[in-house]
């Protein structure tokens, strides 16, 4: 087992904590109005929640740090970039012990394995395109940290992610906004948050820069203040997704065809797994324009391809649609629609279908749609405050031009 944390803590400089003090301010750290409330931090090992819990201590709250431990790794491999195991979880008990705050872990790998892993695979074999993030936060974080912190007696649950919320006066509605900082925003994956929940939680970090996040780490001697960010899916690990996938599930490297919308037989594929929809290179085949991956046929076990134009959606079917206000619309609306984590917007409009089975369909203007897969998040925006999202199932692209007579 590695050492309690690989980021061991210095003794912050005069300059240092000159710094971090600077960031203190209430208009980016939110008001001190936590005296005499509990805040239970979720603790991820990593400098954005160290600094979460620490914001929240300064506001005057009483912080539990509690992490959640979502999955073992299986191979020595894997362990060389864990971030969701044991490690992690020493690393979030040492920035505990430094800022003074109690601790505690809950093992959530049966919960994760369900919900999140098992339906990353299952999803890649039927040539869908999940986002576990998204489906880590809906079903494990949010919902399990959210009852646990209210078992404690907790008056919020704060959390490292780069969102913003704002709370309407009249009535109490709470809207969630993109980060200030655009490049760390988060906001794709939390579309499904309801009011319920909004009310009851906290982002301290939402009007800061990562830049200032480390400032602060630093000024406070955090040990993870220089801790690097993982940049893949925790479960992953250092391995491709296709090698994940293909372990659990080896009849995806199946070879097949290349083939484009009229059925021509272009190439050969070494297994769906290894495509994805809007992939551009790494196909093996040669043409006067480039070729994109439009769909992934697991039926027929081939890989379709066409050209840009033919790539980008005019419309989207969405099912288990949620909108943060709670309420279904009652009309079309005009919206700026995200397909992918920090992807450009583009404009659609969005047309509710039913209420029952929570459907819509976003339409888009000629060859203005994004490159979209089924099994992605879509997510609908007005400017930075997000109205809420659902989870693609079809997409309708445009037809190839027809051949010369």
């Amino acid at each position: 087992m590695n050492s309690a944390c690989s980021f061991p803590s210095s003794e912050p400089t005069a300059q240092d904590r000159a710094a971090a003090q600077a960031l203190l301010v209430e208009n980016r750290i939110g008001p001190r109005n936590g005296h005499g409330k509990t805040a239970v931090v979720a603790m991820s090992g990593g400098v954005d929640s160290a600094v979460t819990a620490l914001l929240m201590r300064e506001r005057g709250y009483r912080v539990v740090g509690m992490n959640l431990r979502l999955f073992s790794p299986e191979d020595e491999d894997h362990r060389a970039n864990p971030c969701c195991g044991i490690p992690a979880m020493d690393d979030a008990r040492a920035t505990c012990a430094t800022i003074g705050v109690p601790f505690y872990a809950v093992n959530m790998e049966i919960e994760f394995g369900e919900a999140v892993v098992q339906k990353f695979v299952d999803e890649y074999a039927t040539g869908r395109t999940p986002n576990p993030c998204l489906e880590c936060n809906r079903h494990v974080k949010f919902r399990h940290l959210v009852q646990r912190a209210k078992q404690l007696g907790a008056h919020c649950l704060a959390t490292g992610h780069y969102v913003r919320l704002e709370t309407v006066q009249d009535g109490g509605r709470v809207r969630l906004h993109r980060a200030l900082d655009g490049n760390k925003d988060q906001s794709y994956v939390l579309y499904t948050l309801s009011q319920e929940q909004l009310r009851f939680l906290q982002f301290p970090l939402g009007r800061l820069t990562k830049p200032e996040v480390r400032t602060l780490a630093r000024g406070y001697g955090l040990p993870v203040a220089d801790k690097a960010e993982s940049q893949e899916i925790c479960f992953v690990g250092n391995r491709s997704y296709a090698d994940f996938v293909a372990r659990r599930r080896p009849d995806v490297t199946v070879p097949g065809d290349i083939v484009n919308q009229g059925g021509d037989v272009l190439g050969s594929h070494k297994g769906l797994v290894n495509h994805t929809v809007g992939q551009r290179r790494g196909m093996g085949i040669a043409g006067t324009k480039p070729y994109f991956v439009l769909q992934l046929d697991t039926t027929a076990n081939r890989l379709i391809v066409g050209e840009r134009t033919e790539a980008q959606a005019v419309a989207i079917a969405a099912s288990d649609v949620s909108f943060t206000s709670g309420e279904w619309p009652v009309a079309p609306f005009q919206s700026d629609i995200a397909v992918r984590y920090r992807g450009k917007p583009a404009r659609a409009t969005v047309l509710p279908v039913s209420a029952d089975e929570r459907t819509v369909t976003v339409a888009f203007p000629p060859e203005s749609g994004p490159i979209a897969s089924p099994g992605q998040a879509i997510v609908f925006y007005n400017g930075d405050e997000v109205l809420g999202g659902g989870t693609i199932e079809r997409v309708s692209r445009q037809l190839p031009p027809a051949e010369p007579a």
